[in-house]
């Protein structure tokens, strides 16, 4: 049984593909480096919208190697900041960006052809739940992701990142 469209009785949701299948974290990270040689030589172009969802392209540190690691993610607006979810598919892990944003939280975020400097940082308490909330009403693929995991997925707030948008 597919996900219902509430506000249409008996309309299926195109977010039904990702809930019956997400793909290994093999094929995420070869999917990921595709997806960001395409945005980045198209300035978002090809890549910036993906099956309803805005994606940004997300560069941190990474935590090992000191090397900047680039990872195209959907984003949603709060306010002036921008939020990410750490869903990983639902996958028992999270993903490595989130590791790496919390070892260093300075991150470069890329909207399209605009970009910037911000610092990223988990959600907590209240606005982690308001947050989440709010996301899983409008796109409830990441209701499935936290039922696939016993991980608490993280929510994160790119503080000031909207005025890329």
């Amino acid at each position: 049984m597919g996900v219902t469209d509430l506000r249409e009785p008996g309309r299926e949701l195109k977010a039904e593909r990702y809930i019956r299948w997400v793909p290994g974290e093999r094929a995420m990270k070869l999917t990921g480096r595709v997806h960001t040689a395409l945005y980045r030589a198209t300035r978002g172009a090809i890549g910036a919208r993906v099956d309803g969802l805005d994606v940004l392209l997300l560069t941190t540190r990474g935590r090992r190697s000191g090397r900047p690691r680039t990872t195209p993610l959907p984003y949603f607006r709060d306010a002036d900041d921008l939020v990410l979810i750490a869903s990983f598919g639902g996958s028992d892990r999270n993903p490595a960006w989130y590791a790496n944003l919390r070892h260093d939280p300075k991150v470069r975020v890329r909207v399209r052809g605009s970009s910037g400097e911000f610092e990223a940082r988990p959600a907590r308490g209240a606005l982690r739940e308001r947050l989440w909330a709010g996301i899983t009403a409008e796109q409830p693929r990441y209701l499935d992701y936290q039922r696939r995991t016993a991980r608490e997925i993280p929510v994160v707030v790119i503080a000031g990142a909207a005025s890329l948008v």
